[in-house]
C-alpha cells in the first residue's frame, strides 16, 4: 500500500507513532524513505548465517513487520530459536501474519512488548534494526548492556541508526542528500516537512562516534561501521 499519511497537513501535536496506518503502509514509507534498507535486511540473513549457534537464540528487537527476522529465518541452517519483538500491536498483528505463511523451519517467537522488558538469554545473534533510535537517551545504555550480558561469547549485535554527524557542514550535505532521494521517490514537500515534525523527539539520533563509545564501554570487543548510506549505517558488535 503506498504512504499517503502527510499527503495532507496534520496536526503538528500529533507524534509519529507505529500504529495500524503505519504498519499498512511501512513497507513503501521504508523504501522511499531509508536508501540501502533492502540491503541491510539481506547482509543480516548474511551475518546471522555466520554467527549464529547451535542450540542459541536469535532476537529481532523492534521487529516491526518481520524483514530482519525473515532474513535471518531463511539463511541460517543451524538448530536455532527466533524471537522477534515489537512493541506496537498493528505491527506485531501484521509480522504474524507474514511468519504464518512463511514455511521455514526455524521456530520463531513473537512477542508485543517494550524490548527494554524483554530478557535476552543465551543469545548468538541480536538484531536492532533502527530501533534504538526511539527510546530514551537515558535508556539506551541500559538496554545495550542488558544485550551485552545476553549475548553468548563470540555473539554479535547488529545495530542500525540512523545518525547525525558532528561537523555541520557534513551534517547540511547528507540531510539535504537524504531530501533529494526521498523527493526522487515521489515524496512532496509537504510530505516530508510532515513526516519531519511527526518524528521530532521521537527520533533522537546520535553520532556513529557515540553510538560505538557505547558498545565499547559495555564490552564488545570489536565494532565496525559495515554499512553506510547517507545519514543510515549499521554497526557489527562482536562479543
Amino acid at each position: 500500500m503506498k504512504d499517503k499519511i502527510y499527503k495532507k497537513p496534520l496536526d503538528p501535536l500529533v507524534k509519529f507513532t507505529f500504529n495500524k496506518q503505519v504498519a499498512d503502509v511501512f513497507p513503501d514509507m521504508i523504501a522511499r524513505s531509508v536508501p540501502g534498507y533492502d540491503t541491510t535486511i539481506a547482509m543480516i540473513g548474511v551475518l546471522a548465517e555466520k554467527y549464529a549457534t547451535d542450540g542459541s537464540v536469535c532476537y529481532d528487537l523492534g521487529s516491526s513487520l518481520g524483514a530482519a527476522t525473515l532474513a535471518m529465518r531463511h539463511h541460517i541452517s543451524k538448530n536455532v530459536k527466533i524471537v522477534a519483538v515489537d512493541n506496537s500491536a498493528a505491527m506485531v498483528e501484521k509480522s504474524q501474519k507474514v511468519i504464518d505463511r512463511d514455511h521455514s523451519n526455524i521456530p520463531v517467537e513473537i512477542i508485543c512488548e517494550d524490548i527494554r522488558n524483554v530478557n535476552v538469554l543465551n543469545a548468538s545473534v541480536v538484531v536492532l534494526n533502527y530501533t534504538l533510535q526511539f527510546l530514551e537517551l537515558d535508556a539506551r545504555d541500559l538496554l545495550i548492556e542488558k544485550i551485552y550480558k545476553g549475548l553468548n561469547q563470540g555473539g554479535i549485535l547488529i545495530l542500525s541508526e540512523k545518525v547525525r554527524f558532528q561537523d555541520n557542514g557534513t551534517q547540511k550535505r547528507i540531510t539535504d542528500l537524504h531530501l533529494a532521494y526521498k523527493k526522487a521517490n515521489g515524496y512532496s514537500d509537504l510530505e516530508i516537512a510532515g513526516k519531519r515534525t511527526a518524528l521530532e523527539n521521537v527520533l533522537i539520533s546520535e553520532t556513529i562516534e557515540s553510538h560505538k563509545a557505547r558498545l565499547e564501554k559495555c564490552g564488545f570487543k570489536s565494532v565496525n561501521v559495515w554499512f553506510q548510506c547517507l545519514p543510515f549505517m549499521s554497526l557489527l558488535a562482536e562479543k
